[in-house]
């Protein structure tokens, strides 16, 4: 049973990620607000008493499902998910990440340059861009497992389908993003 401390812990810890995704989804950020607060509060009130470790999932199944309700509020026919990560691998743990990198260059350049500044937001907006064309099921499976940071079992359970279709829809999106990228001239 998860105390009202660590509820209230977990709720800060995705809370600025959780209105990223929304906001990726919903491009609306006082819906994205809303759809947030709902979750966490259906959260809190409905799975309160459920164990901590469960908790991550609890929520992203709820978020997932309330952003497709407000789809379908609006009559919207094709729901919209999204994140970044993992387009190339680098280092020797085959891991890279884009946010740690662009936050890696925040730290190392202290006085960064205009042009500089204006670079690095054009190349998150052309990131942005490539994420939003992807098909749903590819960028809610994409931004559960890199921005959310979910296993493939979470990731699966939290979209209601098997290991493998995560697995495939990852991989798409992946490769989808990486060819739309360097069209545009944006290798990382």
């Amino acid at each position: 049973m998860a105390t009202e401390k660590e509820l209230s812990d977990f709720l800060k810890s995705v809370e600025k990620r959780a209105f990223k995704r929304s906001f990726y989804h919903v491009r609306d950020e006082e819906a994205a607000l809303d759809i947030v607060q709902d979750s966490m509060m259906k959260l809190a009130e409905h799975y309160g008493d459920k164990p901590a470790q469960e908790l991550q999932m609890l929520f992203q199944r709820i978020l997932s499902n309330c952003t497709l309700d407000w789809f379908r509020r609006r009559k919207t026919r094709n729901a919209l998910f999204s994140n970044l990560s993992d387009f190339e691998s680098s280092g020797d743990d085959g891991d890279f990440d884009l946010l740690e990198t662009l936050s890696g260059l925040d730290e190392s350049q202290q006085t960064e340059s205009a042009q500089s500044t204006t670079e690095r937001a054009q190349v998150l907006r052309g990131i942005e861009e490539e994420i939003e064309k992807l098909p749903g099921r590819q960028r809610e499976a994409f931004m559960m497992r890199y921005w959310e940071e979910l296993d493939v079992a979470e990731t699966a359970a939290a979209m209601g389908c098997s290991e493998g279709s995560v697995k495939t829809h990852c991989s798409r999106a992946v490769a989808a993003l990486s060819q739309a990228l360097k069209a545009k001239g944006i290798h990382l």
